[in-house]
């Protein structure tokens, strides 16, 4: 029965195509189109019937309709894989109506393998009027295919910033990491890119890694440092990732951090032996010795089992060479000699510590390494004066076991070998030298004829091409004399010195060689800090453990004004002062040494320091001995050696530290250049903002800056549009000129103790210093009237382009004593950009402070 059915169906259909047929050759178009009509109702897989009613349709000037028919053709042609008919179903459909966006998809598909000009344009066209229609997950779909075709930077940027929009990370990520391939494959910076990547999916290691790797070629080590360690930490150890990894901590100086990434590094490629050789020698120039010598003795025995002990004596040999003279380094490399039986590098080896070891004023083991270099070879020219040098400063049993060594050294070969010794280096020389001018400077005579003395001997005529040695010489009144001329010519000292030798306590004469041979040491290690808290901790450490006082206190104060750093050491069994009553006392102290040293001999009695006489009692102050800390005529601070009990003062005590506490001055100057010249190297070129990655570290620093000054600090966010859209409108070079004519404005106009970053492509961040929030409004209103003039390109024809406006969240920082400087951080950074997120949701032009008083509790 079915069967009849779809029999009879079948004829029914038939019969109507023949009278459509019919009518149409009788001119009854109309009639005929319904006949189609309904036979395309009744057999709606008829393409013929529906190309035909469609065509009619047309000539009737029933458009819709044959738009609809037309589309259902080209969607069935489509799926039927017929290309050709599908294309000019397509073209005719175009003509006579606008295709949906899917119907132009679809054809753009069709035209990739044909025309793919063509296809671009029309998922172009497909693009705009799904951004009518605001569909941004159909757009994502038809952006995919024009990148397939189109792989431009460009593209794949439109691609990043779709995805972001629609909260997809990971697609936005390798989105933006593919542009930063393509800039830097065409010359770019990929940076930029980098970063937006990174901030969209910070655990992908490779987008880290490429981004931690611009960041370091840049110069930007502490932001490298700051994306790579959470990847290393999260146990992503890819062997590049170790290796940049490792060559950031090296840039930034933090060399035991670096030191087993190197070494893993090197393991794997034993090529690498260079790279830790130099770190070797890194470790030694930041007097990390005892890391150095346990790194070289682990290549050692690396190299030993691979046959190349040779190879490793000699690099050890060049680095000893080229850096700073290390004992320990020293005797590791007298152990390796002695093993390999190299007796002419084992003595040489021991002569250098001999020469170490006296420096310090070590004489028992200078005595020691000439014992043992004596062992191997007596007869090495010098040995004589090297005896000499340990004279009555070493026990007598001791120095006649070391001279009976030599006895069989006849005195013309001793004297001649004395003639003709080498000279024992830069850094003997500049000790020797800084030794006497101190000495020669505060009439201590005979102590600097000593000196000069000893230059002479082991730097014969080294005046002549050392000028500064010459300058030495004509102050101290001497006249260098060889081969037999007169001794050094005495002259009488100055007699107010005189007087003020005499008035001094009598002191050992072997604690004043110390101490003057101290200042040489103590100065290379406040060189060697990287800046002023490092400066002054060092200098109370040394200078407190080599005196033996109760408490070494360094103070850095404006005459008037409260101490901007107090840095204090404390002896065995002394407990840590007050804030309070160290500061008390340093700021007497310094007004009483603002020209010249100070020294107390009873601060509990005297009437030197009886206005802070509580404070005085709290820290147990008895002995004091201030100087003051100048830079110039201009007194910065002062540095006070407090004991608890009674102590006389040698006026050689006073003299060597005046010269440390100048040394201090010197060296936290050269501190605060590095800490400029840092903040320079991130600057953007056109713009003259810092770059997004000195942004932590700098407002770091600017925090514990206002936790020590008990002083306000506040973040502003400046956003100046949606860069997506602005971009969009006006292009990307047209945005950027007009943020580097802000960024130029800016850094022209603000303090110099403020900090202008750009935080991303439209936005500006301010670190404003010394300033709560009512002045940080006062400081957002003067921006808004610099500003005024900067407009985008005009378009349309108009005489003035559109206006930047910005939104501006605010947040002051909660600062406290009892607060972490990284807390504080933390919770400003989120609370200004939620007052920047308020503000932009308000509208353009529109300013929202968070006050502190809402986020205490979170950094509390």
């Amino acid at each position: 029965m079915p069967e009849i059915t779809k029999r009879v169906e079948r004829a029914e259909l038939v019969r109507r195509i023949e009278r459509a047929e019919k009518l149409l050759q009788k001119g009854k178009a109309a009639e005929a189109l319904e006949e189609y009509l309904q036979a395309l109702r009744d057999d709606p897989e008829n393409d013929t019937v529906r190309q035909l009613s469609a065509d009619l349709c047309l000539s009737q000037n029933r458009g819709r309709d044959a738009v609809h028919l037309l589309g259902e053709l080209f969607e069935r042609q489509v799926n039927a894989g017929d290309a050709t008919r599908a294309s000019l179903t397509y073209k005719k459909l175009a003509r006579h109506g606008s295709p949906t966006w899917e119907q132009k998809f679809r054809f753009g598909q069709l035209l990739e393998g044909s025309n793919k000009k063509l296809a671009v344009g029309t998922y172009e066209s497909a693009l705009s009027d799904l951004a009518k229609l605001n569909d941004k997950k159909g757009a994502l779909q038809v952006l995919g295919r024009v990148v397939e075709l189109e792989p431009v930077q460009a593209n794949f940027l439109r691609v990043a910033e779709l995805c972001s929009e629609l909260g997809e990370s990971k697609a936005a990520a390798e989105g933006f990491k593919r542009v930063a391939q393509l800039a830097e494959a065409s010359g770019g910076d990929p940076g930029p890119w980098y970063e937006r990547a990174y901030q969209e999916d910070s655990s992908d290691e490779q987008i880290a890694l490429a981004y931690g790797k611009s960041l370091l070629g840049q110069g930007q080590v502490g932001a490298a440092i700051f994306i790579l360690e959470p990847q290393v930490n999260a146990g992503k150890n890819s062997s590049e990732l170790r290796d940049i990894y490792a060559e950031a901590l090296l840039a930034a100086g933090r060399y035991a951090e670096a030191e087993p990434l190197v070494w893993q590094l090197f393991e794997q490629n034993p090529n690498r032996m260079p790279q830790v050789t130099t770190l070797i020698g890194q470790l030694l120039e930041t007097e990390q010795d005892a890391t150095a010598v346990s790194l070289a003795r682990k290549l050692g025995q690396f190299q030993a089992k691979r046959g190349e002990r040779r190879q490793f004596l000699a690099a050890m040999q060049d680095l000893t060479t080229a850096r700073r003279t290390s004992s320990e380094m020293l005797e590791f490399l007298s152990e390796l000699f002695n093993a390999a039986n190299r007796e002419g590098d084992y003595c040489q080896t021991l002569l250098k510590l001999f020469d170490v070891y006296c420096g310090t004023g070590d004489f028992a083991k200078a005595a020691e390494c000439l014992d043992r270099a004596a062992e191997v070879d007596p007869y090495e020219p010098g040995h004589a004066k090297r005896l000499d040098l340990l004279k009555s400063k070493i026990d007598e049993n001791k120095f006649k076991e070391i001279a009976s060594r030599f006895t069989s050294t006849s005195p013309t070969a001793a004297q001649k070998a004395i003639e003709h010794e080498a000279t024992l280096g830069a850094s003997t020389l500049q000790d020797l030298m800084l030794q006497a001018e101190i000495l020669v400077q505060y009439g201590m005579r005979n102590k600097a004829m000593e000196r000069l003395q000893r230059i002479q001997e082991l730097f014969p005529r080294e005046e002549e091409r050392n000028e500064d040695l010459q300058r030495l010489y004509l102050a101290a009144g001497v006249t260098p004399r060889y081969a037999g001329s007169a001794p050094l010519p005495a002259q009488p000292s100055i007699p107010a010195v005189a007087a003020a030798v005499a008035a001094a306590p009598t002191a050992d004469p072997a604690a004043e060689l110390r101490n003057v041979t101290r200042v040489a040491e103590i100065t290379r290690k406040l060189y060697h800090q990287g800046s002023a808290p490092a400066v002054l901790t060092t200098a109370v450490n040394e200078i407190g453990a080599h005196w033996e006082v109760s408490r070494c206190v360094a103070s850095m104060r404006t005459p008037g004004s409260a101490p901007t750093a107090v840095q204090e050491f404390c002896g065995k069994g002394v407990k840590e002062g007050s804030r309070a009553a160290i500061k008390e006392v340093m700021n007497a102290l310094q007004d009483m040494a603002s020209e010249e040293p100070v020294i107390i001999s009873d601060a509990q009695r005297g009437p030197e320091l009886q206005n802070v006489r509580n404070a005085v009692t709290e820290l147990g102050v008895t002995a004091v001995l201030a100087l003051p800390l100048s830079n110039g005529e201009d007194s910065v601070g002062v540095l006070a050696l407090l004991h608890n009990k009674p102590r006389a003062w040698p006026h050689t005590d006073a003299v060597v530290l005046k010269t440390l506490a100048d040394q201090m001055v010197i060296a936290l100057n050269n501190a605060g250049l590095r800490r400029l010249v840092k903040n320079l190297s991130v600057t953007e070129e056109k713009s003259g903002l810092l770059k997004r990655g000195s942004y932590l570290d700098l407002l770091l620093a600017e925090s514990k800056r206002a936790v020590q000054n008990a002083a306000p600090l506040s973040v502003l966010l400046l956003q100046f549009g949606r860069s997506a859209a602005l971009v969009k409108e006006y292009g990307e070079a047209a945005v950027e000129s007009v943020m580097d004519k802000i960024g130029q404005q800016f850094a022209a106009n603000i303090r110099t103790n403020d900090l202008a970053f750009r935080y991303d492509t439209t936005t500006i961040a301010l670190i404003l210093g010394d300033t709560a929030e009512k002045e940080a409004m006062m400081a957002i209103e003067k921006l808004r009237k610099i500003i005024a003039g900067v407009h985008l390109p005009p378009k349309d024809g108009t005489q003035r382009g559109h206006a930047m406006e910005f939104s501006a969240g605010l947040a002051e920082a909660v600062v406290r004593e009892n607060y972490d400087s990284i807390d504080i951080v933390t919770e400003v950074i989120n609370r200004a950009e939620h007052a920047l997120a308020t503000s932009v949701a308000q509208g353009p032009g529109k300013i929202v402070s968070l006050v502190a008083a809402l986020a205490s509790g979170a950094v509390a």
